[in-house]
């Protein structure tokens, strides 16, 4: 038997509660980028229209919603085009959403990988941010065409400057989606019940969050709920940016970054705890 010192690599049991194994995520880099082109081979290998998926789903999703809640409901959108309203809407909701599905299946989808290779757990969620972060991105040029045209032919947007710092909003609901995901997939992996309740729960999350009305439509008996859902907070601040409209304050943002922030420490404590014994439930 070698002494343990001639090994290139040890693998030892974690015993610190919280240990985010960057130094590892780096070395396994290149595994991530595998994941990310198996994920979107996977997808669309065998379709017509390919990665134009990307942008025919929320474009018919804008055109309904203009339909029943412009043009039906005629729920305003503070001065903001229809298209533009609900794309955008619709563009980050996605994103949260695909963010927080994938990472609710981490262990139970995976556990015939975990249960046979070594790499950092954390790996998988990284990989759904990148693979989402691809579908955003190519819905954010088609945004970008419409923005541009309403910009120079009807000017009825205001961008402010800090339109630019677009991507931390794209990392702000990465991190609240892989949080709740986490926290949600370290507890499927005993109770599965909680399986069946999260497509649900998401579908009626939407209609809480500032996708097809704007915060300026609640009522303030309810302004409470837009406090209580951190999402609600990037969308209005990327409409405020872009289109200069949205109801959004300081204490809002505030509210939404300290639960991203407890979201994804309280996450990844629960994931580095069951990342160790998961493969016995599961």
């Amino acid at each position: 038997m070698p002494d343990e010192e001639n090994w290139s690599l040890i693998i030892k049991p974690r015993r610190r509660l919280f240990d985010l194994q960057i130094r590892e995520i780096i070395r396994y880099r290149d595994l991530i980028f595998l994941f990310v082109k198996r994920d979107f081979v996977t997808q669309y290998k065998q379709t017509i229209l390919g990665p134009l998926w990307f942008i025919i789903n929320p474009l018919i999703s804008t055109v309904m919603y203009t339909f029943v809640f412009g043009r039906l409901a005629n729920i305003g959108t503070d001065g903001i085009p229809y298209t533009l309203f609900y794309y955008s809407g619709t563009m980050l909701w996605t994103f949260f959403s695909g963010c927080f599905s994938d990472s609710c299946n981490v262990f139970i989808t995976n556990a015939p990988i975990f249960g046979k290779v070594y790499f950092p757990r954390l790996v998988v969620p990284i990989n759904y941010v990148f693979s989402n972060s691809i579908k955003v991105l190519v819905q954010f040029v088609l945004l970008l065409g419409v923005f541009i045209y309403y910009l120079v032919v009807e000017p009825l947007i205001q961008p402010s400057p800090l339109m630019f710092l677009f991507p931390l909003i794209i990392i702000w609901l990465a991190a609240i989606g892989v949080g709740m995901g986490i926290i949600i997939s370290s507890l499927t992996t005993k109770y599965r019940d909680l399986n069946k309740l999260v497509s649900f729960a998401l579908n009626l999350a939407m209609y809480a969050t500032p996708v097809v009305y704007p915060l300026s439509e609640i009522p303030k008996k309810f302004g409470w709920v837009a406090y209580a859902n951190p999402v609600c907070a990037p969308i209005e601040l990327f409409r405020l940016w872009f289109f200069g409209s949205a109801s959004i304050d300081r204490n809002m943002i505030l509210f939404s970054l300290g639960g991203t922030v407890f979201l994804v420490v309280f996450g990844l404590i629960l994931f580095n705890q069951n990342e160790q014994n998961f493969i016995d439930v599961v």
